[in-house]
């Protein structure tokens, strides 16, 4: 009987895999045992192995909010994965176009970020939830999959990284005491414009992310963490991003991605891909 492999070999062979840019076959597939309890060992040990080169998490990615698009994916909850300070830029410290060299079969995904100002606890409704925000801001976030044309299975997408590949924040907008009750309805209410060179690529909105908006994301996610005693804890300073608003959609070098929103109180954010 064949021995169950490592999650420090799986580790190992996923960022061998990033690295190269080399395309590998679903973990699922050929691993029997593989489920997303050890997707998630996975996730932790490179977690390790990123830490020990220089590497520091600087928050979360939420995956897979928007329910419409689970079937596709033959997904049935939303899963998360890590950010890293090599993974997070602010749109404005931009030198130039962001190179996509370094990504396997990228996609781009409009979503809304959230800076903590301090740590949510489980359970904790809308108005408790928004009371721990810092900022909120628009952003894009590269997705990326080491399984060929996108086809996996949960366990799969956790163990690469939640398809994490870059998380490009825009404006940075504070969100005031006395201005709360008017966010948490925008959230659930706004519709986006995904632009591709100036035109409609997609469109989408709050009621995308699991039905009420970001803020659920943020819920699921302090839930799924309470019950995860190695993954770094919420925190004030924890970025977190809470899942697309549209299809993910491909993106070739030379494309000018943007976003339009409306009903919320936030600046669209632009970015060109190299």
């Amino acid at each position: 009987m064949t021995e169950p492999i490592s999650a420090a070999a799986h580790a190992r062979t996923i960022l061998a895999a990033h690295e190269h840019r080399r395309p590998i076959a679903p973990l699922t597939g050929w691993d029997p045992t593989f489920d997303l309890p050890a997707a998630y060992r996975v996730a932790e040990a490179i977690r390790s192995l990123r830490a020990g080169r220089g590497e520091r998490n600087v928050g979360y990615k939420i995956g897979f909010t928007n329910t419409t698009l689970w079937e596709r994916y033959g997904v049935r909850a939303p899963i998360w994965g890590h950010v890293y300070d090599t993974t997070l830029r602010d749109r404005a410290a931009l030198g130039g176009p962001v190179p996509l060299a370094a990504f396997v079969e990228p996609r781009i995904e409009p979503e809304i970020v959230f800076g903590l100002a301090r740590a949510p606890e489980p359970g904790m409704d809308a108005e408790a939830l928004i009371a721990c925000l810092d900022w909120a801001a628009s952003g894009f976030e590269i997705v990326q999959s080491l399984y060929p044309g996108w086809r996996f299975a949960a366990p799969d997408t956790v163990a690469a990284f939640g398809l994490h590949g870059l998380l490009v924040v825009g404006e940075r907008l504070p969100v005031p005491a006395a201005a709360r009750r008017g966010w948490i309805g925008d959230l659930a209410g706004f519709t986006v414009d995904l632009l591709r060179d100036g035109a409609v690529a997609d469109r989408g909105g709050g009621r995308s992310v699991l039905g009420t908006g970001p803020l659920a994301a943020l819920a699921h996610l302090v839930d799924a963490l309470a019950n995860d005693p190695v993954a770094p804890p919420l925190a004030a300073g924890t970025v977190v991003t809470t899942g697309t608003l549209t299809d993910a959609l491909p993106v070739a070098s030379g494309q000018h991605w943007s976003t339009r929103l409306d009903g919320l109180r936030l600046p669209g954010i632009d970015l060109a891909l190299i």
